[in-house]
């Protein structure tokens, strides 16, 4: 007896006698994408704080948001670790708007790097080049997220525990 079906509450994960595994989570090519999308999660995140950090100064009112932004990329990185596919739409999602907000704020880093204005704790034009970089790992993270997705770490496989007791599964005593 094998099925094949979504996880969710719905599943028999209380019957004894019957072992659920993931047989998509133990390839090699989801481990190695989850990996990848865990590690551009991290150097996203750190990105983001070195460009916060080091334009702490010039950045007024969006600190909060660059911190929370890194938050919820620390918390997507840890929510993949755990195998959990849902969160994967959601970075693709963050990563496509994280992109388009580097790209318009790279050349303003650029343009601040001139006289008349105040100088960042970092040199502006390495802010900028840093928010330039954030550009490519973006595109590779949304990359990695949809590959990810399509690979179905979600999809649980039950089968019959061949040490159970074979009174227990068939529920007479």
């Amino acid at each position: 007896m094998v099925s094949v079906e979504m996880s969710s509450t719905s599943g028999n994960r209380g019957q004894s006698g019957v072992i659920v595994t993931h047989p998509n989570r133990s390839k090699p090519v989801a481990q190695a994408t989850r990996a990848t999308v865990i590690v551009l999660l991290l150097v996203t995140a750190t990105l983001i704080l070195i460009v916060t950090i080091g334009g702490w100064s010039t950045l007024d009112g969006d600190i909060p948001i660059l911190l929370a932004w890194a938050l919820i990329y620390l918390l997507m990185a840890y929510y993949t670790a755990r195998w959990s596919r849902g969160v994967l739409p959601m970075a693709a999602a963050l990563a496509l708007l994280l992109l388009v907000f580097a790209i318009v704020a790279a050349p303003s880093w650029f343009e601040r790097d001139k006289a008349g204005f105040a100088a960042p704790t970092l040199n502006a034009g390495l802010l900028g080049v840093l928010t330039l970089v954030i550009v490519p790992v973006q595109i590779l993270l949304i990359a990695f997220t949809m590959r990810g997705f399509s690979q179905g770490w979600n999809v649980e496989l039950e089968q019959l525990d061949p040490n159970a007791d074979p009174d227990a599964l068939t529920g007479s005593a």
